[in-house]
């Protein structure tokens, strides 16, 4: 599931970073901290934290998926920015006019949902329904 999601927000643009659960913080910790104890709860199985981000070796735990992602600053602003003018090779400065959105992280964030959404259906959508049982003749 990583995988799966990790390609498709690298896809959008902005993008320049992806983490799972803790993510990079967890390469700071022993296996022993960072691991997700499983405890009986309800009468089932359940981990008692969340390090993985709800994703261990690539299969959802029943955990919430915890991704974040990291977005690049918008580059076209109003400041007038140092450049090279390729025509004449040449320093210059470059002055963007016009209606410029100073962070796109407000609207990457319904983009991110609805992609990760579109994920997570189609990795649903694409394990086959459970056969349905045998049908068991009956000689009277």
């Amino acid at each position: 599931m990583e995988n799966l999601l990790a390609r498709a927000l690298f896809g959008i643009p902005a993008v320049k970073g992806v983490e799972f659960g803790r993510g990079f913080a967890a390469s700071e910790l022993r296996g022993s901290q960072n691991n997700d104890p499983y405890r009986m709860r309800e009468g089932r199985p359940r981990p008692v934290t969340n390090n993985a981000g709800g994703i261990l070796g690539g299969i959802t735990t029943g955990a919430p998926v915890v991704v974040r992602v990291g977005v690049k600053p918008t580059p076209s602003i109003a400041a007038p920015q140092r450049t090279v003018d390729l025509a004449t090779l040449e320093d210059a400065e470059l002055a963007v006019r016009g209606r410029h959105d100073p962070c796109v992280a407000v609207r990457a964030v319904p983009v991110v949902e609805a992609l990760c959404a579109l994920v997570v259906l189609d990795a649903w959508l694409s394990y086959p329904p459970e056969p349905a049982p045998a049908a068991t003749a009956r000689h009277d």
